[in-house]
């Protein structure tokens, strides 16, 4: 194979597929942000992407965030945390994210609900796709009602929806799905109507059914380093 690109390259092919996707949906760049996710790569990769002007990165290990995003704290940097989230941990996560789109269970609202913060917390509560109850995400079934308590908690702020698609399948049906239950929640909360979905081979399915916030990683870090 031959060797990928360097990483500047890498960020431009992507941001230029990004664009493809939002001109081909009829729809406007600025209302779609890209996150890099750097898990399993170096705080250096990470002030590299920064000094290629990224802003938004994403993280989905704590005990791997924590001290990264320490060691980065001179950046001018936008974190969310986008993995699975220990309920004992929330508020350990909070205190270095900006963003967590991972929250589906009640445990984890009331971790992160804080009466001081001084800035509210943004949350997107991720939504189970699949028929596996092992993949994390709240049932399509019980939404609503834990919408609406991430809604009333203190200290955060229910942005909108995520989800992952189902592996090997058509990403584009699970997508529209997720979009149909967007419109529903932000029916009754209408600032909650981002959408966090699309990984770096299906972002631009992702864009085609209204994605806000791509969640991409590989694609433009390249394979990640042996981690162990």
């Amino acid at each position: 194979m031959p060797d990928l690109p360097p990483l500047g390259q890498r960020l431009a092919d992507v941001d230029d597929q990004i664009a493809d996707a939002a001109r081909a949906a009829s729809r406007d760049l600025s209302s779609i942000s890209r996150i890099v996710i750097t898990k399993f790569h170096p705080a250096s990769l990470v002030r590299e992407l920064h000094e290629l002007g990224v802003r938004d990165f994403g993280e989905s290990r704590h005990q791997e965030a924590q001290p990264k995003v320490a060691e980065l704290a001179d950046l001018d940097a936008r974190w969310s945390f986008v993995g699975q989230l220990q309920s004992k941990k929330a508020r350990q996560v909070r205190a270095y994210c900006q963003a967590i789109h991972s929250v589906d269970r009640d445990s984890l609202i009331a971790a992160l609900t804080n009466d001081e913060a001084a800035t509210a917390l943004d949350v997107f509560v991720q939504v189970n796709l699949t028929d596996d109850p092992g993949r994390g995400g709240v049932l399509p079934s019980e939404l609503e009602g834990f919408a609406d308590r991430v809604a009333s908690a203190a200290g955060i702020e229910l942005r909108g929806l995520m989800g992952v698609a189902p592996l090997g399948e058509d990403p584009r049906p699970a997508f529209a799905a997720l979009r149909g239950l967007s419109e529903r929640i932000g029916a009754q909360h209408p600032h909650a109507r981002a959408l966090s979905m699309g990984m770096s081979g299906d972002f631009a399915e992702a864009i085609a059914e209204g994605a806000t916030h791509l969640r991409i990683g590989t694609a433009i870090t390249g394979k990640r380093p042996d981690h162990g």
